[in-house]
């Protein structure tokens, strides 16, 4: 089961709800893949009717009212790309315009051939033959329309009163959504394991090898650890769906959400990868043969492609260089940075200001997620601004427009936003009857009500990009870059930000950025002393056992970069430096403790 080879060695991840909802339309056509989140059906269909504008296409409004919807319109919106992108590469290969050609071979690598030939052509006016134009055009693949859904934001939906079926929860029509669209691309699954909507995608035909060894749509898992990779995929495998891809990212050192792990850090789980890929292939391929013949399905004598991906963090063509060659990764994660490519992604030009000069103290984890899990933050965005300006007036909590996030059944059964005015009104009023002292008070008040409308916030930016008018409400910006983000100071073009991963040129200014594994170490030895200072002096055998391993997996993951940093880093003496100033922290914070650990 082999696919054509992809042009780049790096993609662009899922950023928030918005912020890469449009990328396939600004640089597949570059053969670079990116991720748009499949959360928000309602902003979908405000960009296919932009872009169906834009390119002279036909635009029939799917209204609410219609059976599906959420489905229809992700459909609908999905084969739209894919029809502008295939046109796209049509004209290029069409029209043979040195100048369009030109841009898209300065994107590739110079290690190339594609880019060879077509620089041969370009610069010395060599008259190409038919049979290098039909060998470019089997070469040539345009970058993925890869989608994202965060599994357990699964909302049951209801008509008339009346409760839905599980097939029209959110994550459910969203999956459906993708899996009856054109599109030939991967499905990426995250925030850990939905059973319900794992046991899904068996519904849909293209999710299946056909004769040709070939599977349509494909499976992404989003996992933080070896252990998580090898249960997900055997629980898939099981049902005769093939993971194709395994997407590792690190739990601090990223954007979004943060699913900080237990201590165990980014390079020893590569590592781990790297010692039982095999492993991971021939076991979980044992049981997809038996699940497909049980299914009377298609049987591939070989085990199809699997890959193996990485992201969170990477800044410099070093460490890209580095996990692909010492970890042996297919494709590399550049996320935040590209928040800073207006070619790339959809953020408004103050957004992207304020992002450039964001600073280590601008970049922060919040619990402002209605989900319950931290979040990066820049400080001082305007939905913040908001927020805080309405809790000063007496007033928190944000008017729960779309829903997309009301999952608390604490109240009633078809759930609330825990950012919503319904329930922080409910919950000051159950805060107000307890006798608190005033501290504690202040303490329970602001965990209420720092929670932040993340269904408007992720989209405002894009509305104003775009020049659309969304209504009064529209009117807040959140953004969630990673801690990454303070070591890039300027906006630049695609050209430059993918010369800067190749290593034509580099756009990084500042001479103090650690590297990406000293920086995820340092950012989880931050994250232990916020969860032994949240504990106080009230640490219970649980809290202690939970350190400890924290603090041994850090440790272990010390002496794992402390036998490696001379090999892939040139600064390998500020790395190993700052290796050892950790593990000092380390120990000043556990001697600290009044309890034993």
């Amino acid at each position: 089961m082999q696919s054509r080879k992809p042009l780049h060695s790096f993609h662009i991840p899922v950023m928030g709800v918005a912020y890469t909802i449009d990328s396939p339309l600004r640089v597949a056509e570059f053969g670079i893949s990116s991720v748009i989140s499949l959360v928000d059906d309602l902003l979908m269909e405000k960009m296919r009717e932009l872009y169906s504008k834009k390119f002279e296409l036909p635009f029939s409004p799917i209204t609410s009212s219609e059976i599906d919807a959420r489905a229809k319109r992700i459909t609908s919106y999905l084969n739209m790309m894919d029809r502008i992108v295939k046109e796209k590469v049509d004209e290029l290969l069409s029209k043979k315009s040195k100048t369009d050609l030109k841009k898209f071979s300065d994107m590739l690598p110079n290690t190339s051939t594609i880019k060879m030939e077509l620089n041969r052509v370009i610069e010395n006016g060599t008259n190409s033959t038919k049979e290098f134009w039909n060998k470019l055009k089997e070469s040539l693949t345009s970058g993925l329309i890869d989608v994202n859904i965060m599994t357990k934001v699964d909302k049951e939906n209801y008509s008339n009163g009346e409760k839905l079926s599980d097939e029209f929860n959110d994550a459910h029509a969203a999956l459906r959504g993708f899996a009856q669209s054109e599109v030939s691309s991967s499905l990426v699954l995250s925030a850990g394991m939905n059973p319900k909507l794992y046991g899904y995608i068996e519904n849909f035909e293209d999710f299946y090898p056909t004769s040709n060894f070939e599977l349509k749509k494909k499976v992404t898992l989003k996992v933080s650890d070896f252990r998580s990779a090898l249960i997900q995929g055997k629980f898939l495998a099981k049902k005769g769906i093939w993971v194709s891809e395994y997407r590792i990212e690190s739990g601090l050192n990223c954007g979004g959400h943060a699913f900080a792990s237990d201590g165990l850090l980014l390079g020893p789980i590569l590592q781990e990868f790297v010692d039982n890929r095999q492993m991971l292939i021939d076991s979980t391929f044992e049981i997809y043969v038996k699940a497909l013949e049980q299914k009377s399905k298609f049987v591939p004598t070989e085990a199809p492609c699997l890959k193996i991906s990485v992201q969170g963090g990477v800044g410099t063509n070093e460490e890209h260089q580095m996990l692909i060659s010492r970890y042996k990764v297919d494709s590399v994660g550049w996320g935040s940075p590209f928040l800073l490519v207006k070619e790339a992604t959809c953020v408004d030009d103050d957004t992207r200001q304020r992002l450039a000069k964001a600073t280590e103290n601008d970049l922060y984890l919040s619990n402002i997620s209605p989900l319950g899990v931290m979040f990066n933050n820049l400080r001082g965005s305007s939905m913040e601004m908001k927020r805080d300006l309405l809790i000063q007036q007496g007033r928190p909590g944000s008017h729960c427009l779309k829903r997309f996030l009301a999952l608390s059944k604490e109240h009633n059964d078809r759930g609330e936003c825990t950012a919503s005015v319904s329930y922080i009104k409910r919950k000051l009023k159950e805060l107000n009857e307890k006798q608190l002292t005033a501290s504690e008070y202040e303490i329970q008040y602001n965990k209420i009500t720092e929670k932040s409308c993340l269904c408007i916030g992720l989209v405002t930016s894009a509305y104003s990009e775009h020049g659309v008018d969304g209504g009064k409400e529209y009117n807040g910006i959140t953004i969630c870059p990673g801690p990454n983000m303070a070591y890039f100071s300027k906006e630049v073009s695609l050209k430059k930000m993918v010369g800067h991963i190749y290593g034509a040129n580099n756009i990084i200014e500042r001479l103090d950025r650690p590297h990406m594994f000293v920086k995820e170490l340092y950012l989880y030895v931050d994250y232990l002393k916020r969860k032994i200072m949240e504990c106080g002096d009230d640490i219970n055998a649980k809290d202690t056992k939970y350190f400890s391993t924290f603090k041994d997996n850090l440790l272990k993951g010390i002496e794992y970069y402390r036998s490696i940093f001379k090999e892939v880093t040139k600064d390998s003496n500020k790395a190993l430096k700052q290796l050892v100033e950790a593990e000092k922290q380390i120990s000043k914070l556990f001697c600290s403790l009044k309890c034993a650990v």
